[in-house]
């Protein structure tokens, strides 16, 4: 799975991040990146609950080199992952980051 390398014990964080721009997890070379954007992966959303649907944001990962596209939602004090090729992560809130401008 693309996000075990991110799959960790959940804290108990009592509220959901709220941001203003991406966010991202990283672990060596490795990361993934949070967006409020609306997930639009037709893939993806034809793998969640028609009523989740808007609940989903867009997400990408980079692992060992190559490019995942995603959605995500906050699921208790996680980012919960759905990838276009089915595969799932749990990111921890903790483990989230502001992106850093240059």
């Amino acid at each position: 799975m693309k996000a075990v390398v991110f799959c960790a014990a959940l804290a108990t964080l009592a509220a959901a991040p709220v941001f203003a721009q991406d966010l991202i997890a990283r672990q060596g070379n490795d990361s993934v990146r949070l967006s409020e954007e609306a997930c639009k992966s037709d893939l993806v959303l034809s793998r969640i609950e028609p009523g989740d649907v808007g609940e989903y944001r867009a997400a990408s990962a980079l692992f060992q080199g190559q490019r995942f596209n995603a959605c995500w939602r906050m699921m208790g004090n996680a980012a919960y992952l759905i990838y276009e090729d089915g595969d799932q992560g749990v990111i921890p809130a903790q483990e989230l980051k502001p992106e850093l401008s240059a």
